[in-house]
């Protein structure tokens, strides 16, 4: 039966729409159609009569590099309907390879190159059939030492990554009797890379595990400086962002490189990896020319001149999170989501007043048409932008799944712009928070917990009561939490430093320096501590804490939020300055396909 929608602010967003842009009372914050130069101008001017030269700060983004005029030119010859044929042709081969394979090392190869490549969402239920299948057998090929831990460790990984048992008691035997890694291995590189890999499967508590990162990472350290050009890279690449926590789509795109240079490379696996990679390409190709017409609609370039402009880089988001072309909704309603939340987090951190703030927070408390009479002008289109953006999604649900949502979606917008509201009283008050104040706050504030309900609300599962008690319950809180952590500390690392010059309020890195008087490079090293410390929470929490009633692409894509954190701010604000190593990126992963030659590849 489909219940009724419980609050009375809720109209259908398409005649809510139609009626906010038709009523007198709000016709002055439509997208105005002037020159730049004019729009520039008449935006000065408007702000200053409505807020009587209020000063404003400005944290000075520059303009957007990449123009509507410029996605709305994106191509690429390559779409599942010349190609779709040799797609599946390859997955046929693809899959008989690996349920005729009989060697279990050959296997646990396979499919960790399937899985690098970034294909293996095609054959979920075949790797799931061969682990199982292989997991009890013994290769009797790795008779070495440096075989066996190679193949234990990458074994130990998978089973682990799979939802199988696996015991970090399996490397046991390549311990001496003190507890410490056997000298003997400081120089077989292939094993330390993948008891590496391995080790960041860990959970608490698990000794062997942490003894084996750090063998690991200073013998790989030591081993890099003799490495030739590719290995060294490879092996820096790995130091810096282990496989745990890299971005699958990123990682296919940088593996496919570096397969086609193996000598036992297979043909038919590559040619599907380059192939694949590019028409899951088409695909966000065409889902960003929807997004930019919707983007350049909403007007928040002309009318948010604060605000970073940064729909591409927003959408880096949504792929980081689920990258698989089935869920389209869901990228696109996450892109939508995070273009809104960045307009209203850089109100709240840097253009708005107080008070102004404050009647924001309590306009979205009330959620309904009326509260915009509260608020200033310039702030009427951030919470349209919401409003309808929520409702719609409201709407959607109970269309499809005879659900009533509202109270969740609303929720989650009022924690938002709550956390928001207490960093800038944190901030107009001059007070600096502990670590413990902080982390509690920036959790939600770095707007996880929001992104991660919009998310299963868009995945496309079935939605009831009972599975949104298990999405909210403690379980699933727990999996939102770790990884919101990681993501605020990953985008504290890389932006702390600019935001702290031009006075923002003190982030995690200055509260560690404060209360505990440590130097900044020491404060980091905490910082990054901690990230390791919510890795091994949030392993438990994905894999081994019984989440079974959590639908499994809600688990992944609360994993992937993580490792997108760690891709963007890698190098620094990979959205605030968007010019170098993102740019770069996006074009790797949305622009340029990969050329496909299938003879000698």
């Amino acid at each position: 039966m489909i219940t009724t929608l419980s609050s009375p602010s809720f109209v259908n967003p398409a005649i809510n729409h139609h009626r906010f842009l038709h009523s007198p009372q709000q016709t002055t914050i439509r997208r105005r159609k002037q020159s730049p130069s004019v729009q520039s101008s008449s935006f000065m001017t408007i702000f200053s009569k409505l807020e009587g030269n209020q000063r404003r700060r400005s944290a000075h983004y520059h303009p957007s590099i990449w123009e509507t005029k410029h996605i709305e030119s994106f191509g690429t010859p390559y779409t599942y309907e010349l190609h779709g044929d040799r797609l599946e042709e390859l997955k046929l081969v693809t899959k008989r390879s690996l349920r005729t394979a009989k060697d279990p090392s050959t296997i646990f190869n396979f499919i960790d190159s399937m899985q690098r490549l970034g294909v293996a969402y095609h054959f979920e239920n075949d790797i799931k059939e061969a682990i199982y299948r292989v997991s009890n057998a013994v290769d009797e090929t790795t008779t070495s030492s440096s075989c066996s831990l190679y193949i234990t460790a990458l074994k130990f990984r998978l089973l682990r990554q799979h939802g199988f048992s696996a015991s970090s008691d399996v490397f046991q035997e390549f311990r001496g009797k003190e507890g410490r890694f056997k000298d003997s291995l400081r120089r077989d590189v292939q094993g330390l890379l993948s008891l590496y890999e391995a080790s960041h499967f860990g959970v608490g508590g698990e000794e062997v595990l942490e003894g084996a990162k750090s063998f690991t990472i200073e013998n790989l350290n030591s081993l890099m400086l003799t490495a030739d050009s590719d290995l060294a890279k490879q092996l820096q690449q790995a130091l810096e962002i282990p496989l745990r926590w890299r971005v699958p789509r990123m990682e296919a795109r940088n593996f496919i490189d570096m397969y086609q240079k193996y000598e036992t490379k297979n043909i038919s696996l590559l040619e599907l990896a380059k192939l694949d990679y590019n028409l899951v390409q088409s695909v966000y190709q065409q889902e960003l020319k929807e997004l930019a017409r919707w983007w350049k609609d909403l007007g928040f370039k002309e009318e948010l001149g604060f605000a970073r402009d940064r729909l591409m880089e927003n959408y880096l988001w949504a792929i980081g999170i689920v990258s698989e072309p089935k869920f389209s909704k869901c990228r696109v309603g996450l892109a939508k989501f995070v273009c809104i939340l960045t307009a209203i987090d850089d109100m709240y951190d840097i253009y708005g007043s107080l008070d102004e703030l404050e009647r924001f927070t309590d306009a979205v408390y009330r959620w309904d048409m009326e509260a915009m009479t509260e608020i200033p002008q310039y702030m009427k289109i951030c919470y349209l932008a919401m409003f309808n953006f929520g409702n719609e999604l409201v709407y959607d649900v109970l269309k499809e799944h005879g659900l009533d949502v509202l109270r969740y979606i609303k929720q989650e917008w009022v924690n938002l712009c709550k956390s928001y509201l207490k960093e800038a009283r944190w901030y107009n008050s001059g007070y600096k928070p502990t670590v413990d104040e902080y982390l509690e706050n920036a959790t939600t504030s770095v707007g996880g917990p929001a992104a991660m309900v919009h998310a299963y609300m868009l995945l496309g599962s079935s939605i009831t009561e009972t599975s949104l008690q298990h999405c909210f319950n403690i379980n699933g809180s727990k999996l939102v939490h770790c990884s919101s952590l990681i993501t605020r500390l990953c985008d504290d690392l890389g932006t702390c430093k600019v935001e702290s010059s031009r006075g923002d309020v003190a982030k995690s890195i200055e509260c560690y320096m404060a209360e505990k008087g440590l130097s900044e490079e020491e404060a980091e090293d905490e910082i990054k501590a901690l990230i390791s410390k919510s890795w091994k929470k949030l392993n438990e929490e994905a894999y081994l804490n019984n989440n079974s009633m959590l639908p499994k692409p809600y688990v992944n894509s609360c994993m992937n939020m993580a490792r997108i954190a760690h891709f963007i701010f890698q190098h620094g604000d990979g959205i605030g300055t968007s010019n170098g190593v993102t740019k770069t990126r996006l074009a790797s992963l949305i622009v340029k396909p990969i050329p496909i030659n299938i003879i000698g590849m």
